[in-house]
């Protein structure tokens, strides 16, 4: 099948354990999968792998496809074939098929969202419809990139993802570690094991880095931006300031100007 530099096909399917696809050749574009529900396999040389609810499967251009839905089982999955001019597959592992575990619940949703996207943006074919499925696909590789240069640990990847989205709010370590199943201790311990500071301490550096960009680039006095990044009190935000950028918010700005 000619498949050329500017085509995107991609599905949302929902298949009975009759389902298999073989194509010994393969195909000319990559092959992009993502498990839903059910389970599914892909058998590449004889070496059959599962692929369950959270799993992408990418496959090279060139390598055969031998894939369906397991026994027993109803298979669930989104998919893209796309053309070989991303250069984002050149940070994954070099090899014909890669299966990676998605644990995190909110890059789950991120990943479908994107999948989504794809496939209206593809069959609407509007203006710059092409760049549009682009931006989505290579978020999803750059993802796959990230998750296999450094290793994780999902509850940590969805603490880090809350503290983000709720950066504004008042957080309470009880609840992120209820969210995430462990108890406040564990995560407290893990979390710092894990990224070299305590929640805490992480939640203030990333207010203290937006509060740097909003003070350079906008016109919003430090007392605004204190609360726009989610401080209650200006002088535990000048504390913060501080420690995390070597001087206070005024002298930081006198600096700027």
């Amino acid at each position: 099948m000619i498949f050329d530099d500017f085509t995107f096909l991609a599905g949302h399917f929902i298949e009975q354990d009759t389902y298999v696809t073989k194509r010994p050749q393969g195909r000319d574009d990559w092959l992009l999968t993502f498990t839903l529900e059910g389970e599914g396999f892909f058998n590449n040389s004889g070496n059959e792998q599962c692929c369950k609810p959270g799993d992408l499967t990418l496959l090279k251009p060139g390598t055969p496809h031998h894939y369906g839905t397991r026994k027993d089982q109803t298979w669930q999955f989104v998919w893209v074939h796309f053309p070989s001019l991303f250069t984002e597959t050149n940070l994954l592992p070099d090899t014909e098929q890669l299966i990676l575990t998605i644990e995190s619940e909110s890059i789950r949703k991120r990943i479908y969202q994107a999948f989504i996207r794809i496939m209206e943006d593809s069959r609407e074919r509007g203006e710059y419809w092409f760049e549009l499925c682009s931006s989505s696909l290579r978020e999803i590789l750059l993802i796959m990139a990230q998750k296999t240069s450094k290793k994780v640990d999902a509850r940590i990847e969805e603490v880090l993802h809350l503290l983000s989205q709720q950066m504004r709010h008042p957080i309470r370590i009880e609840d992120l570690a209820q969210t995430v199943g462990l108890s406040p201790s564990r995560l407290s311990h893990l979390f710092k094991a894990s990224t070299g500071y305590s929640i805490i301490d992480t939640l203030n550096r990333m207010r203290i880095q937006q509060a740097v960009l909003m003070l350079e680039h906008t016109g919003r006095s430090a007392s605004e931006v204190c609360y726009d990044v989610g401080f209650q009190n200006y002088n535990h935000f000048t504390n913060q300031f501080r420690k995390w950028h070597g001087m206070n918010p005024s002298t930081f700005m006198k600096e700027r100007r």
